[in-house]
């Protein structure tokens, strides 16, 4: 009886410690959120949003901050796995001291949603990215418009567009082709700004707003 009654108590001991062991914390996504890509992603937003003149751009960098590359973005204020803890992503939601863009329009939620995604999935450089270009889709709204935003509008909206070029707007980016050498900056053609700053459309993107531009330009 006694015998029993402690083995009872040893395997009752046993399970409550087999029970209470922590397996070791395994990251979901070792090599990153496998729907998300840097280079297409994430890094077009730190260049049109963030690495500006006059904010953390290569020659700016403020308050040390120049988040124009991949390098240059993870050095300071991101905590890989953490968006909460982050001193970045704070910055963009508003929950830091400062919030930024300083003087420009909030990140979209879209945009901000990217970001924290990213972070937590471990912040890692994806530049064998698959690409999600259709060259067929030229319509303004769902072909051109997407790449505007996700390219120019940092840059170029509000009081404080760069060269006074708005790009909010169809009817300014229609005057923009006409007028601004739009299609000669995206090709970085020489003797003209290579637009984005620092980042170059994708041959499928350019081609997408060329073959926008040769059927009209039309508002579709």
């Amino acid at each position: 009886m006694t015998k029993r009654f402690f083995l009872a108590c040893f395997i009752l001991i046993a399970g409550i410690f087999t029970a209470c062991t922590h397996k070791p914390y395994v990251n979901p996504h070792p090599t990153g959120d496998a729907s998300l890509c840097f280079e297409r992603d994430i890094l077009p937003i730190f260049v049109s949003e963030c690495a500006k003149s006059g904010c953390h751009d290569a020659q700016s960098h403020e308050e040390g901050y120049m988040l124009d590359s991949y390098e240059h973005i993870v050095r300071k204020g991101i905590v890989a796995g953490n968006a909460a803890a982050s001193k970045i992503y704070q910055s963009i939601t508003g929950t830091a001291e400062e919030k930024m863009p300083r003087d420009a329009a909030a990140l979209s939620a879209g945009k901000i949603a990217l970001i924290k995604e990213w972070i937590d999935a471990g912040a890692v450089r994806d530049s064998n990215c698959v690409g999600v270009c259709d060259s067929n889709n030229f319509a303004y709204n769902s072909g051109v418009k997407p790449l505007v935003e996700k390219y120019c509008t940092g840059c170029h909206s509000g009081a404080t567009a760069q060269g006074s070029v708005t790009l909010t707007s169809y009817n300014a980016v229609k005057d923009a082709v006409l007028n601004k050498n739009l299609i000669k900056s995206i090709n970085y053609a020489p003797g003209y700004n290579g637009m984005p700053q620092g980042l170059h459309l994708s041959g499928c993107e350019v081609r997408q707003i060329e073959k926008w531009v040769d059927a009209g330009m039309p508002n579709n």
